[in-house]
């Protein structure tokens, strides 16, 4: 348990570290933590902090900075979080006007990246049950057809359907209108298991455009490449921290364009209630080491569907980065529910 003594040191310090990015030495802590030590015993408490693994000493300075470690601590204990600026609250505000899931997903992370000059992620809405409002199917050409999907929320999706025979006009008219007629409204479960019953009784030609309609609508909306919208991706070759070091900058590139393991770990900030920090290791993925991720879920009427975020250097200013997470979410949540 840390004295309040060495507490304000460390708060000190990784608020300095974090405004110019610098190892801070005991003269400059003597000045900022307000307190009248003498630089013998700062130098003695900062030893007992970087004994604790919260900070560390660069081989090129006689000053300190913070570990992950110390940012955790720094994060859950010491953080005093900076109200939002007004100006910055009404950019959020007018952006997310109510949209189609999808353009409000491009705009809130756009934002989120404006807003911290890092990169704004979003992952699509994505519900386990999620209701059709319409279904149409045309005909591309021999055993190809598009299927064209609306959901309640008003997401259009098109999917290219390969068939085992070739379909006509009026067949395809007959499924899409079937399925609209029966089941608009209602939620993917409930079709597929009315479905599992009813299809054996329908016609072998629109059975197989009707459970390929279910299949896609269960699983096809929440493919990985599709359900992670990144903005502002080369923010980061501004970010000193990240930008010496190319090879790894190349490396968090590549996580960016596959979305595999950022969706992962995107998707555990959906049972979080509010804010979520994943800093350097804790995020589970080696290319994020030196990174931080800051998420928040977001809603529609209540139900979490998604989840957005920040991912920057770990050298943040959490204190700004956390409240525009934070408010982000929810008004996201309040535009998809209106």
């Amino acid at each position: 348990m840390m004295n309040e003594r060495a507490q304000r040191l460390l708060k000190a310090l990784i608020e300095r570290y974090i405004a110019d990015g610098q190892p801070v030495g005991s003269k400059t802590l003597s000045a900022l933590s307000g307190l009248e030590l003498s630089s013998a015993s700062i130098r003695n408490t900062l030893a007992d902090l970087e004994d604790m693994g919260l900070i560390a000493s660069p081989h090129t300075s006689a000053g300190r900075i913070p570990t992950a470690r110390g940012y955790r601590l720094f994060v859950d204990q010491l953080l005093t979080i900076r109200p939002l600026e007004e100006l910055a609250m009404k950019e959020i505000e007018s952006s997310l006007q109510p949209d189609s899931p999808q353009r409000i997903a491009q705009a809130a992370s756009g934002l989120l990246s404006d807003l911290t000059h890092f990169a704004g992620v979003v992952v699509t809405p994505q519900r386990s049950d999620v209701a059709f409002r319409q279904i149409e199917f045309l005909r591309l050409s021999e055993r190809r057809i598009l299927m064209i999907l609306v959901t309640l929320d008003g997401d259009v999706q098109n999917h290219l359907l390969a068939t085992e025979r070739d379909y006509t006009p009026s067949e395809l008219v007959e499924a899409g209108n079937f399925i609209s007629q029966h089941y608009s409204g209602q939620g993917l479960s409930v079709i597929a298991a009315n479905l599992a019953g009813e299809l054996r009784q329908l016609q072998g030609d629109i059975s197989e455009l009707m459970s390929a309609a279910v299949r896609f609508g269960q699983h096809g909306l929440g493919s990985p490449g599709d359900a992670v919208v990144i903005s502002g991706g080369m923010n980061l070759l501004n970010v000193r921290d990240l930008s010496e070091d190319l090879s790894r900058l190349r490396e968090l590139f590549a996580v960016f364009e596959r979305k595999t393991e950022l969706l992962k770990l995107l998707q555990q900030g959906r049972e979080a209630q509010g804010v979520n920090i994943f800093i350097g290791e804790e995020s589970g993925v080696v290319t994020l080491d030196e990174c931080s991720v800051v998420t928040a879920p977001y809603r529609i009427n209540g139900q979490v569907v998604g989840t957005l975020g920040v991912v920057g250097p770990t050298r943040m200013a959490y204190e700004r980065v956390i409240p525009i997470v934070d408010i982000t979410a929810r008004l996201v949540s309040s535009a998809l529910s209106y």
